[in-house]
């Protein structure tokens, strides 16, 4: 079968598109036939080898799947249910999504929602699926709409993309940070009342800064989510689930015992399977079709390799899917 290998070099790593033996998939009691996958910022971190994403080698990349059952001792599934994978180590520890076949635990599996497609649940991937994790933790901490805007750092990316449609649809005034203000149009087309440069958040952070939102999803750590923090009004909340600025967070305890602000983290990798289904359903019935469709373009699983660079740099507006 053709796969994305990723193997252990002297230099570091080596990627390719090559025929991988189907015999040595990993075990698992569900074998899928995948015919979509996505780009995340993880696999662009994975395929280029700029950071030590993969745990085992040889490594089939790609974090994530779409695709048909074709074998199955699982319970919950049977040859021709059509299902999503994300995260769970896939791409990592076991053998990812840039493959024609995959086999996995079907504890892992989703089911496809009803009258979503495989393509447009790659289009959502799990940069999608993290974004709306991020919106039900808000809404789990008690913030509404009503109570003040939400603000969306990396907005053009995959996840600020999704994050600004599912906000605007549920009623939220949404601020858009980025470092590209030239997507001004297409970040207010998703639904963004309005965007600033990243550079009004990438100052050195106050302990306390003017309160600007209540709510926020950062998907860039460091610097920026400092200043959110700094600038979230009293009682709200920012919900954590990236770190393309840095690891680091330069922040005081200002905002979290004087305006009783949360950080809330979240983790999609190895989230539980019930949280995850109320996720992809949620997504099937809240985001926007159309809006999804303007944040989605589609490369075939050659080129993978080549853009794999470009979403690193920042060059990849929304999200890409990936045909296999």
């Amino acid at each position: 079968m053709k796969a994305i290998v990723i193997e252990k070099t002297e230099a570091g790593t080596s990627t390719a598109l090559k025929d991988f033996p189907q015999s040595e998939l990993m075990e698992g009691d569900v074998t899928v036939r995948v015919s979509h996958s996505t780009l995340n910022y993880k696999d662009g971190l994975a395929v280029t080898g700029k950071a030590p994403v993969v745990r085992r080698f040889p490594m089939i990349a790609g974090i994530d799947f779409a695709g048909t059952v074709e074998q199955s001792d699982h319970p919950e599934f049977k040859p021709g249910d059509a299902v999503i994978l994300n995260g769970w180590g896939l791409g990592e520890t076991h053998l990812g999504g840039y493959a024609e076949m995959a086999r996995v635990k079907g504890d892992w599996l989703v089911r496809l929602p009803e009258g979503m497609t495989p393509a447009q649940a790659m289009a959502i991937g799990t940069a999608g699926y993290t974004a709306m994790l991020c919106v039900m933790a808000l809404e789990q901490h008690g913030l509404t709409p009503d109570q003040g805007p939400v603000v969306v750092t990396g907005a053009a990316g995959g996840v600020g993309s999704v994050a600004i449609a599912l906000l605007a649809r549920g009623g939220w005034e949404v601020i858009a940070s980025t470092g590209r203000v030239s997507e001004a149009d297409y970040l207010k087309g998703l639904g963004a009342a309005s965007v600033i440069d990243r550079e009004e958040l990438s100052q050195k952070p106050r302990p306390l800064g003017k309160e600007r939102w209540i709510a926020g999803v950062d998907s860039v750590g460091s610097t920026t989510l400092a200043n959110v923090l700094s600038m979230t009004r009293y009682g709200g909340a920012v919900a954590a689930c990236g770190l393309a600025g840095g690891m680091d967070l330069p922040a005081s305890v200002a905002p979290f015992i004087l305006r009783g602000v949360a950080l809330l983290g979240v983790d999609s990798v190895m989230c539980p399977i019930a949280r995850r289904r109320a996720a992809w359903t949620r997504l099937a019935h809240d985001l926007d079709a159309g809006a999804l469709e303007a944040m989605a373009t589609t490369i075939s699983l050659e080129e993978v390799i080549d853009r794999a660079p470009d979403i690193l740099a920042g060059k990849i507006r929304g999200r890409v899917i990936v045909t296999i």
